[in-house]
Parts: C-alpha cells; structure tokens; sequence
C-alpha cells in the first residue's frame, strides 16, 4: 500500500500532536501540520492533504472557511473535523460542507481506526 498525504491543521501545538498520535501505524500516512486554515488550502494545493483533520477555530482562516474553500474546488479529499465545538448548528454546517465526519476532542485513538477503517482509508 502506498503512503497517503495528511495533514493536520489545528493553532494549537498540543492538539496537532495529539492527533498524530492518534493515527494508526497503518494509515502509512506521509504527515504534514498546518496552524491555520490558509495552510491547510496551501498542503492541499500541493498534494499534502489527501486526508484532513481540521480544527474549527483558528487565526487567520477558520475551519468552515477551510471546507467552504475545498467544496468551492471540488475536492476530492477526506475532511474529518475534530473541535471541543459540538454544537449542533456547527455539526450540521460542516457536514452541509463537505467533511466527512465531526469528531469531538479529545480524539480517541481506537475510534479513529475503526472510523478509518470504516470509511475505507485503510
């Protein structure tokens, strides 16, 4: 299996690691880290972000105008959205986005394998 392009996009140091500690060996993932949203667009414009675990809530470019942005180019990319935002109102907006599932921090590593796996990434 070959190497897939992730890119985890979150302000917050901490968080970004946490994610990657997150991802299962298995993904074989090639990692890429993003502080903003206007990253994040940059890592997908280069090929780096085949998946995407994105934070809502971040300088410069937040996450729904992340995802409006990849639905307006038509990506063709998985967008997981991972914030301690769980209202309901921002669930329903980034799934009317384009992302593929909200997750609630902090992330749980079993769950994201199984969801994974269950998306068919690996």
């Amino acid at each position: 299996m070959s190497s897939i392009s992730v890119t985890v996009c979150d302000d917050s140091k901490m968080s970004r690691k946490a994610v990657i500690r997150a991802i299962p060996p298995e993904l074989q993932a090639d990692l890429h880290e993003a502080t903003n949203g206007k990253e994040a667009i940059q890592n997908f414009s280069e090929g780096k972000a085949d998946v995407m675990f994105l934070d809502l809530t971040m300088p410069e470019m937040d996450g729904f105008e992340v995802l409006a942005e990849l639905k307006r180019q038509a990506a063709r990319n998985f967008v997981f959205v991972i914030s301690a935002d769980i209202q309901p109102a921002s669930q329903q907006k980034v799934m009317e986005l384009g992302a593929v599932k909200f997750l609630k921090k902090p992330l749980d590593a079993e769950s994201l394998k199984v969801l994974l796996h269950e998306v068919g990434i690996i």
